[in-house]
């Protein structure tokens, strides 16, 4: 609490500072995100730490919440990172943030290996990146599940079936744009996000409906972290458990386009 609200006051002085904290411990000073910088709209930077799940750290060191409760607060910029170099680039733009708060998720763990980018690398804000192009189904990847998408879409198309993947890059603001283009060209849309509901998905959700795109036709699934805690275990087996690896964005995708939406009376066992 008392490192948000100092550098919230060294905002006010025309810092740059940044506030680097594990995700499920910023969470113990959420009042001094709300009131100290965002009804201010200070140019606070929040490195995030432990994003998503974290291994042997287990359940208290898990990052399941922060989309959820960053992305709901007005002024904010939210990004996650899909890689080393792209978190390097958001590190570059959150230096010329200067007019409200920002933050940038990042996992626990090793890099993928690839070159890194100069300083001089930034990003648009709000703009997400179209790693493949394909039809009738699109992934909308927020963090580091981009590496699991990439491989689904690789044995989807074993399968003859290609899809367009993003990497979205923001939960807020959303490339609204980017969204409706991908909406309108395709059958059906998923997103995928290390995070619990209420976050990333559920904003692309919102949009889609207020924009009316739910009532076209359009199918629409959100793949985010159960409603539990899970136990510690290596990472790669507490996201199967999850539900959140390649094999199981395989599995959505098959599942979605090969359901037939019926649009009467059924019977549901809860």
């Amino acid at each position: 609490q008392h490192a948000v609200t100092f550098a919230a006051g060294l905002a006010t002085e025309g810092y740059k500072p940044y506030a680097a904290i594990y995700s499920t411990f910023l969470q113990r000073a959420y009042d001094q995100v709300v009131h100290d910088v965002a009804i201010q709209s200070l140019p606070v930077r929040f490195a995030i730490d432990r994003a998503g799940l974290v291994g042997a750290d287990g359940p208290t060191h898990a990052g399941s919440f922060d989309i959820t409760y960053l992305s709901t607060l007005p002024n904010f910029i939210v990004m996650a990172a899909s890689d080393e170099a792209e978190l390097v680039r958001m590190i570059n733009t959150s230096v010329e943030i200067n007019d409200r708060p920002s933050a940038f998720r990042y996992p626990r763990g090793t890099g993928l290996g690839i070159e890194l980018p100069s300083v001089d690398e930034k990003l648009i804000i709000g703009k997400g990146k179209i790693i493949l192009e394909g039809k009738k189904l699109a992934i909308l990847s927020f963090g580091t599940r981009l590496n699991e998408c990439m491989i689904a879409a690789e044995n989807l198309k074993k399968k003859g079936i290609n899809i367009t993947l993003v990497d979205a890059r923001f939960a807020k603001p959303l490339d609204e744009k980017l969204i409706w283009q991908l909406a309108t060209d395709h059958e059906a849309l998923i997103t995928v996000e290390e995070g619990s509901i209420g976050g990333f998905g559920s904003h692309v959700s919102n949009f889609l409906s207020e924009k009316n795109l739910l009532d076209k036709g359009l199918k629409f699934r959100s793949m985010i972290l159960p409603d539990r805690f899970i136990d510690q275990d290596k990472p790669e087996l507490m996201y199967k458990k999850a539900g959140l690896d390649a094999q199981s964005i395989y599995e959505k995708v098959l599942n979605l386009l090969n359901s037939n939406i019926v649009l009467q009376k059924q019977k549901i066992d809860f």
